[in-house]
C-alpha cells in the first residue's frame, strides 16, 4: 500500500506520484505538494501559521 503524504507547509495530502521532496544538509526532509508550497517555505522564508490558506493559519 502507498503512503500518502502530507505537504510540510500547507498541511494538504499528496497524491502518491506528485509533488516533491526537498532534503536539507542537515537532512531534515520536506515534502511539498506544489511549487508555490515549496517557495513559500524556502525562498520567501514564510511561516505557514501566518498565511491564511494553509491549515496551520491561526490567529495571533
Amino acid at each position: 500500500m502507498v503512503e500518502r503524504r502530507i505537504c510540510s507547509f500547507c498541511g494538504s495530502e499528496i497524491e502518491p506520484g506528485t509533488g516533491k521532496i526537498y532534503i536539507r544538509k542537515d537532512g531534515t526532509i520536506y515534502h511539498f505538494c506544489s511549487s508555490k508550497c515549496q517557495k513559500n517555505m524556502l525562498k520567501l522564508k514564510r511561516t505557514p501559521r501566518k498565511v491564511k490558506w494553509t491549515r496551520y493559519y491561526k490567529k495571533v
